[in-house]
C-alpha cells in the first residue's frame, strides 16, 4: 500500500505525531510519502526521517506576542495558490491519503475520490467534548478545513466519545529528573520569556524558541535553537515543562510524568480549550499571561505522576493495514481500557 501523508506544519505537534505514526506505518511495510504545508521550507528542522518530502504553502495563522493576529493572518493567506496546489496534486499513484489537519492533501483526495483518513486532535472537536471560546466559525473550520472519509480524533480523555488517546513516542529512554525546567513558548516574544525566567534565579531553565540561532546562556536561562534530538533529550531530563496550549508536547510530558504550566495562545480556541481541559482534569496548571505569581506557585508544586498511554500508533497502523474501515469503532474501547491515569486526575 502506498500512502500520501499530509501534515499541517504550522505547529511542531502535528509533525511530532506524524514521526511516530509514519514510523509505525513503515514498520508494517507500507510506503509513505509526506506533504507538509503551513510554513516555508526553511522553517522546518530535523526532518531527515521524512525523506524526500513535499512542501506547500497551505494555510496558517500569524501571531504577535502570544496572540493570534487576524490582520496578519488574512494578509498572508493566498487562496489562489491553495486552490492551485489542490488541483495540481496528483494522487493517482496512491492507495490512501492520511491528513493531519492538512488541507491540500485532504481536498485533493476528496476531489479525486480517494479514501482519506483524518487523524488529528482537531477531529476530537467534531464530537461532544469540552470546549472554551469556540465560535461558529471555529466549528466550520474544524469541519471543512481538511475533510476526510474517516476521521479519528485524539484527546487526553475519552469524555464518553469515540475518540482515541494521544499518539506519543514510546520508544525513547525512560525519563530522568535533573531539576531543570524545559520552556517552549514559540508564540511568545523571546525577550518577554527571558525576563520572566530571570526573576527565578535559583531555578535552571532551558528555553527553546524559533528566534534562537545558537546556544546562549544568560544567568539561569539556557537558550537553545530548535532541534528535535536535543529537545527530546531535555524533555526526558527535565522536572517540568512550560509551554503554550498545544496538544502533542503536553501529551508527551504527561506520559513522562512531567508537571505542566501552560499559557494558551490568545484568540486560538483550541489552545484555550486544551489548557482549560487539562486544568479540569487536574493534569496541568494554566496562566493567562506570562505570570510570575503563577510560575512561583507552580515551581513549588509536587512532581507529577505518569499518565500511561498505550501504543496508539501501533493500533492505528494495524487498522490501516487491514483496510477494514468499519472496525474503527472498536479502537476506542480497547485503547482507553489500557490508559492508566494518576490518582489525582479528576473524574469527568
Amino acid at each position: 500500500m502506498k500512502i500520501l501523508y499530509g501534515v499541517q506544519g504550522t505547529g511542531n505537534g502535528h509533525i511530532a505525531r506524524s514521526r511516530v505514526l509514519g514510523r509505525a506505518l513503515k514498520e508494517r511495510g507500507l510506503e509513505v510519502d509526506f506533504l507538509f504545508s503551513g510554513r516555508e521550507r526553511d522553517g522546518y528542522f530535523s526532518m531527515e526521517c521524512f525523506g524526500n518530502y513535499q512542501v506547500k504553502r497551505g494555510l496558517s495563522f500569524a501571531t504577535c506576542r502570544g496572540k493570534v493576529s487576524y490582520l496578519k493572518t488574512l494578509m498572508q493567506m493566498d487562496f489562489g495558490q491553495l486552490h492551485k496546489d489542490i488541483k495540481q496534486l496528483d494522487l493517482s499513484n496512491y492507495d490512501l491519503v492520511i491528513t493531519d489537519f492538512e488541507p491540500i492533501s485532504a481536498w485533493a483526495a476528496k476531489l479525486q475520490s480517494k479514501t482519506c483518513i483524518g487523524i488529528s486532535h482537531q477531529n476530537a472537536f467534531l464530537y461532544d467534548v469540552p470546549t472554551k471560546g469556540v465560535s461558529w466559525l471555529d466549528r466550520k473550520v474544524i469541519k471543512n478545513l481538511a475533510p476526510a472519509t474517516h476521521t479519528i480524533g485524539l484527546h487526553w480523555h475519552h469524555f464518553n466519545q469515540p475518540i482515541l488517546p494521544p499518539i506519543i513516542d514510546l520508544s525513547n529512554d525512560p525519563s530522568t529528573n535533573d531539576e531543570s525546567v524545559l520552556v517552549y513558548l514559540p508564540f511568545e516574544d523571546n525577550q518577554d520569556v527571558e525576563e520572566l525566567l530571570l526573576r527565578f534565579n535559583q531555578q535552571k531553565f532551558v528555553s527553546y524558541h524559533p528566534d534562537n540561532s545558537e546556544i546562549v546562556v544568560r544567568g539561569n536561562v539556557v537558550h537553545r535553537p530548535l532541534c528535535y534530538d536535543s529537545f527530546k533529550k531535555q524533555l526526558h531530563a527535565c522536572s517540568g515543562v512550560i509551554a503554550n496550549g498545544g496538544f502533542e508536547l503536553p501529551s508527551e510530558a504527561l506520559s513522562l510524568g512531567k508537571k505542566l504550566l501552560l499559557k494558551p495562545l490568545k484568540g486560538q480556541f483550541e489552545q484555550l480549550t486544551n489548557v482549560a481541559t487539562l486544568e479540569t482534569l487536574g493534569l496541568a496548571q494554566g496562566m493567562d499571561f506570562l505570570d510570575a505569581a503563577a510560575l512561583r506557585d507552580w515551581l513549588d508544586e509536587q512532581p507529577a505522576e505518569h499518565v500511561h498511554y498505550p501504543n496508539v500508533a501501533h493500533s492505528i497502523s494495524e487498522w490501516i493495514c487491514q483496510r477494514s474501515w468499519e472496525s474503527q469503532k472498536k479502537l476506542p474501547f480497547d485503547l482507553w481500557n489500557r490508559v492508566d491515569f494518576p490518582s489525582y486526575t479528576a473524574n469527568v
